[in-house]
């Protein structure tokens, strides 16, 4: 069981999941989505991706897109994901003083609220994508599920 100490401000202690086997979307032809999910606030964060990123595109992706805004995170709670479970991430890990929990995957009691958000998250998507790919605004604007994001 993971034990998480008293949060004392957004961003120390995080969620990730992977939203992975979507149609592909937008002109680079993304096909899945990396939730992070701040414990403290709830506050979601969904970013773009292909299914194949390694461990550094992820790497790379989190610290561009997400620390270079939010600072550190203490912990990061994800499932047992290779990407997460590389050599890359246990350097990382070391060199910035974060720790790293595992949980199983759909296992509420490691975390439920976070596994109910993403799940929302991931039906939202999926019901837009059964709709259609893309659809045309009253403006004539196409949007696809991946511009949508950062809607949600």
């Amino acid at each position: 069981m993971i034990h998480i100490q008293e949060l004392k401000s957004p961003w120390e202690v995080v969620h990730m999941d992977w939203v992975t086997a979507l149609p592909p979307s937008g002109d680079k032809s993304y096909n899945s989505f990396l939730v992070i999910l701040d414990k403290y606030s709830k506050t979601p964060i969904l970013l773009t991706c292909h299914k194949d990123y390694t461990a550094m595109d992820t790497a790379l992706l989190i610290w561009s897109r997400v620390i270079s805004c939010t600072g550190l995170f203490k912990n990061i709670i994800s499932y047992r994901d290779p990407k997460f479970t590389s050599e890359l991430w246990t350097n990382l890990d070391r060199l910035f003083g974060t720790k790293l929990s595992f949980s199983t995957a759909y296992h509420p009691q490691t975390d439920g609220l976070a596994e109910r958000m993403i799940q929302t998250l991931e039906e939202m998507i999926r019901r837009f994508c059964a709709y259609g790919l893309e659809f045309k605004d009253s403006d004539g604007f196409t949007h696809y599920w991946c511009t949508l994001i950062p809607e949600l």
